[in-house]
């Protein structure tokens, strides 16, 4: 038992650094993919007066835009590193918020605690699916919502994924391919009969790049799991080299762009109510 708490410890501290103290990932929320939150509060309808709760919040992509429609918002992060850019964004937007360190495998709230539990881009890497999704189910009341917004396994962000695991350090026992949250029938599995009128829709944000090893050398520099794969292979300079052309290879087949490369990075919205 003490060795699993150990691990589990060493992992979450693992998690926290990679978020929060690694490349530049206030930069990518606010400033490259921003549109996503709006995008999901409005798929799950949040209201003014409403307990929202946003589960790996990050710098408060979806929190912000939640708290703009009237409703009071606790951000949670496991990484509080974030929160500092996540309370500039918000006085920007002239809103204010709770802002919460908790672990989205086991949220420190009681049962049926919130109207909306929210994750943009962020629960699906919670390593433990099941355990994350069961800890949603939890907090929010019955009659409650829950809206989910998670990169797809085939589109470009799933197949990066997909292109990095082979150089990346093997995953913990348990631990299970973030892109899945993309995937309708695994989300749907992971909730089961806790929730009814599950909807879902697709979209993407569009990315664009001079070309596609800029993308890569932008990426190298600011997305902490791209950092951590690279860390692991820099020892070894072929393997490096690899990476690299695998990574540019997805870039190349999902560019529809022209002069400059242009990326569709297509994410799943999935809405769900809990019944009365």
């Amino acid at each position: 038992m003490t060795s699993t708490i150990n691990t589990d410890t060493e992992l979450k501290a693992r998690h926290r650094a990679l978020w929060g103290r690694t490349g530049d990932y206030p930069f990518i929320a606010i400033d490259m993919i921003a549109e996503l939150g709006p995008r999901l509060v409005d798929a799950v309808g949040v209201r003014r007066g409403e307990r929202v709760l946003d589960v790996a919040a990050g710098t408060g992509n979806a929190s912000v835009p939640a708290a703009l429609a009237g409703a009071e918002v606790t951000a949670s992060d496991l990484a509080p590193e974030l929160f500092e850019a996540g309370r500039a964004f918000a006085a920007r937007h002239g809103v204010t918020l709770a802002w919460e360190e908790a672990d989205a495998e086991n949220l420190p709230y009681a049962d049926a605690s919130f109207d909306v539990v929210l994750s943009c881009i962020g629960v699906m890497f919670a390593p433990r699916h099941q355990r994350a999704a069961d800890e949603l189910v939890r907090v929010c009341r019955p009659g409650g919502r829950i809206g989910l917004l998670s990169w797809t396994p085939t589109g470009f962000v799933g197949e990066m994924f997909k292109a990095m695991k082979p150089f990346a350090p093997p995953p913990p026992p348990g631990a299970q391919p973030p892109p899945l949250w993309g995937d309708e029938d695994h989300v749907r599995a992971l909730l089961g009969d806790r929730v009814n009128h599950v909807e879902t829709r697709r979209g993407a944000v569009t990315i664009a790049f001079p070309t596609p090893e800029a993308w890569l050398e932008r990426w190298k520099e600011i997305y902490g799991p791209t950092i951590a794969t690279y860390r692991n292979i820099a020892a070894d300079p072929e393997r490096v080299a690899e990476l690299d052309r695998a990574l540019v290879d997805v870039a190349r087949k999902f560019d529809r762009g022209g002069a400059t490369t242009v990326l569709d990075w297509e994410y799943l919205i999935l809405t769900a109510d809990l019944p009365s």
